[in-house]
């Protein structure tokens, strides 16, 4: 019998944050479906257009570091639902750019304050000096990501 390498799921930091997302986006979107009827894909095209109004489909697939085709679909069904509007971007017919519409805008000043109160909830619990840690390692794990895929 050969020796395989083990690997402990319930150590391994990768396993450990997917389920850890998978559970909080599962909560939020349970929440935002029954309430608004939005899918998590949606509420995430229409969170970075709240922030980022303007921006082209592929800039929108980048900042959601989503499927670009899970996007294109949520955003139609944004457009068709009214929520979003495309336009032509300035001098460049080529490139269309997303906003929320004044019916989008509705929805999220009213999700907004529910993601956030969501947020000051899940984080109730930290003390802090925890709460930056938190922050300062994300963005430590952020920025290592690519240099350890390339282990890959």
């Amino acid at each position: 019998m050969t020796d395989h390498p083990v690997l402990e799921l319930e150590s391994f930091v990768p396993y450990r944050l997917s389920v850890l997302s998978n559970r909080i986006s599962q909560t939020i979107a349970r929440a935002y479906s029954d309430r608004f009827g939005l899918s998590i894909t949606q509420w995430r095209v229409m969170a970075v257009l709240g922030r980022y109004p303007g921006l082209s489909a592929n800039e929108l697939t980048e900042r959601t570091a989503m499927d670009k085709v899970a996007v294109s679909r949520a955003v139609n069904a944004l457009i068709a639902e009214g929520l979003l509007e495309r336009a032509i971007h300035g001098d460049d017919r080529r490139r269309s750019v997303l906003r929320l519409s004044d019916a989008g805008h509705d929805i999220y000043d009213q999700i907004a304050p529910l993601a956030l109160n969501y947020e000051k909830a899940l984080l109730e619990r930290l003390s802090p000096s925890q709460r930056a840690s938190l922050f300062e390692l994300l963005d430590v794990l952020g920025d290592s990501q690519s240099d350890a895929a390339r282990v890959l």
